[in-house]
C-alpha cells in the first residue's frame, strides 16, 4: 500500500519559512546562546547563516516540510565532496560580524568529525519548543524519511539536545562518536545504516520490516554524472 509522506519536498519559495523555524529551533539553545551571546542579535544573526545553508541545501539536497508548516528538515546528500556555499566567508562576516569566529570554528570541528562515507547529512531538524514540539518533530522526521530512504543511503546527524538524541534513536539512529563543540558541550554523531531493499529495488518502510526475514540488499552506486554536493 502506498503511503503518502505528511511531508512536501521544499521548494525555493519555501525558504523564508524554513529559515524562521531553524531560527526558532535554534537560537532559544545553548548552542545559539554561544554562537551568539547578544540575546537581542541573535534571532538575526541566526537566521542570516541558516539561509545561507538552507539556500545551499536546496541546490545540493534536500528540505521537506510539514504540510502543515510547523517543522522542516534539511538534508544534504553526501556521496561526494561539494563546494562550499558561493561566497561563503564573505557572506558569513556580512551575517556575523564579530560572531563569524564562532561558526567558524564549529563549522570546523563539525566537518572534522563527519564520515567519508557516501550518506545523506541531517543538518537541521526544525521544530520550535513548544507543547506540540515532539509530535511535530517526529512526523517531520517520519515524512522525511519515506523520501530519503528511497536514496538507498546511511543517514548522519550531529545532535546537540538529549531530545533530539531520543528522538533519532527511535528512528534506528545509532551512536557513531561523542565529540565536543567549541564550548565544551557534548554533540553526539549518529548514523542510521542503509535502509534494506526489497528484490524491486524498492526500500522496505520500517513499519515493515518488523517481524520480516533479512531482505536482500542491493548495491548502491552514486552517479558520478549527476547529483549534487553538500557543505555545512
Amino acid at each position: 500500500m502506498q503511503i503518502t509522506p505528511p511531508v512536501n519536498r521544499a521548494r525555493w519559495r519555501d525558504i523564508d519559512w524554513i529559515v524562521d523555524l531553524v531560527t526558532a529551533t535554534v537560537a532559544p539553545t545553548t548552542l545559539g546562546a554561544w554562537l551568539v551571546p547578544d540575546e537581542r542579535q541573535r534571532p538575526a544573526v541566526v537566521a542570516a547563516v541558516a539561509r545561507i545553508w538552507v539556500e545551499h541545501a536546496l541546490l545540493f539536497g534536500d528540505a521537506f516540510l510539514l504540510k502543515n508548516g510547523a517543522a522542516a528538515t534539511v538534508w544534504f546528500h553526501r556521496y561526494r565532496p561539494i563546494p562550499p556555499p558561493p561566497r561563503y566567508d564573505e557572506r558569513l562576516e556580512d551575517a556575523c560580524g564579530d560572531h563569524a569566529v564562532r561558526f567558524r570554528r564549529l563549522d570546523h570541528v563539525l566537518a572534522a568529525r563527519r564520515p567519508d562515507e557516501a550518506h545523506n547529512h541531517l543538518a537541521f531538524l526544525a521544530a520550535p519548543p513548544d507543547v506540540e514540539r515532539t509530535g511535530q518533530a517526529t512526523a517531520v522526521l517520519a515524512g522525511s524519511h519515506q523520501w530519503m530512504d528511497t536514496l538507498g543511503l546511511p543517514m548522519y546527524a550531529e545532535v546537540h539536545t538529549s531530545a533530539d538524541r531520543r528522538l533519532l534513536r527511535r528512528f534506528g539512529y545509532r551512536d557513531k562518536h561523542r565529540m565536543s563543540r567549541p564550548d565544551g558541550v557534548p554533540v553526539d554523531l549518529l548514523w542510521r545504516p542503509a535502509p534494506p531493499v526489497g528484490l524491486d529495488g524498492a526500500a522496505v518502510p520500517a513499519a515493515a520490516r518488523v517481524g520480516r526475514q533479512p531482505v536482500r540488499r542491493l548495491a548502491v552506486v552514486a552517479d558520478p554524472g549527476g547529483g549534487a554536493p553538500v557543505g555545512g
